[in-house]
């Protein structure tokens, strides 16, 4: 069953560092079945807080979705993220459909 790995950014802190994030971070793809679903398009917030942007990843499935997340790359790039931006992070579980048959 897909998983779905979704990134908000709620506000920049350190451009710089979300630079060097944004320039490590795609090592991260290397060896992972992912396919980007969203990325940092237009958006509308229909509730909540505002947000900058978000990033929506899919995976085959949670237990893939964590190895990307947990990878010595990615874990190279989080540090930047997390002292470049307000940020939320979690993976979510997608339910069956034809196409995940």
């Amino acid at each position: 069953m897909s998983a779905y790995a979704v990134i908000i950014r709620d506000s920049t802190v350190d451009a710089g560092e979300l630079a060097l994030y944004q320039q490590k971070a795609p090592a991260a793809r290397a060896g992972h079945d992912l396919t980007p679903l969203a990325f940092y398009g237009a958006f509308e917030v229909l509730e909540g807080a505002p947000i900058e942007g978000a990033v929506i990843l899919r995976f085959p499935n949670i237990e893939a979705a964590r190895a990307w997340y947990d990878s010595p790359a990615y874990r190279e790039a989080l540090p930047h993220r997390l002292r470049g931006a307000e940020s939320r992070a979690f993976i979510i579980e997608g339910i069956d459909t034809e196409a995940d048959g």
